[in-house]
């Protein structure tokens, strides 16, 4: 289910190169995208072809030397300053491959960390926090710290971070690259039911076809163009 096609993401031309001469690499390349609320659009493609770098634009963290990203239909080149950290942090939630926990913060403090920088009262950010770690089966580990868990147990603490704040997107950095095929399907499945029950689109980017095949819609970025991808035969676990 992709919502009621409402429009999240609109790309209209973009370009992204990175450094200069005849040493200069087009990332992106005239690029256009659009992308629905609840959509759950997988990103395919190899090593260096741009992947992140698309997310990065998604989420405002970079800027295209070309075109335009628009969220909600406000575009990423209007928002400056620390109000584009603050739309991002409302708009956006991140799930990267490495997890990026505080080492010396429980499961609990972790997920609250973008209700504190949003100035949450605590009575709400602890109900809050209860529900997501309920939505990603973690109640019972809310006060270990992440060296205490394991690495599936850490990627769902992310996932309920990145929910937390209650995004209209999830962008997710091959979040199941370090997770054995098991565990993936499950963190895999986590973004799917935010995607369907929530209405959150996700947009992930991997090499996995068995986590692409999950997707509503599944494209591949190869030479700086997106086209749809065509996954390999029993990719479907």
């Amino acid at each position: 289910m992709r919502g009621e096609d409402v429009l999240l993401y609109e790309l209209e031309d973009v370009t992204k190169r990175f450094g200069q001469g005849e040493a200069a690499v087009t990332a992106l390349d005239g690029v256009d995208l659009s992308v629905d609320a609840g959509e759950f659009l997988a990103v395919a493609g190899p090593s260096g072809s741009g992947k992140s770098t698309l997310l990065f634009l998604l989420g405002g963290l970079d800027r295209p030397d070309s075109g335009r990203v628009r969220i909600q239909g406000t575009d990423w080149q209007d928002v400056k300053g620390s109000d584009r950290a603050r739309f991002r942090r409302r708009t956006c939630g991140f799930v990267i491959q490495g997890m990026a926990l505080l080492p010396q913060a429980t499961a609990a403090e972790n997920v609250e960390l973008p209700l504190l920088l949003d100035g949450i009262g605590p009575g709400q950010r602890a109900d809050r926090v209860e529900h997501a770690l309920e939505r990603v089966h973690l109640s019972d580990q809310a006060h270990k710290l992440p060296d205490q868990l394991s690495g599936g147990q850490q990627q769902r603490v992310a996932i309920a971070r990145a929910l937390i704040a209650h995004p209209v997107v999830v962008l997710a950095d091959e979040p199941t690259g370090s997770l054995d095929a098991d565990t993936g399907q499950v963190v895999t499945r986590l973004l799917l039911g935010a995607a369907s029950e929530l209405s959150v689109a996700v947009v992930l980017v991997t090499h996995d076809p068995a986590v692409a095949v999950h997707a509503h819609r599944t494209l591949e970025l190869r030479e700086g163009h997106l086209s749809p991808a065509t996954l390999e035969q029993g990719a479907h676990p």
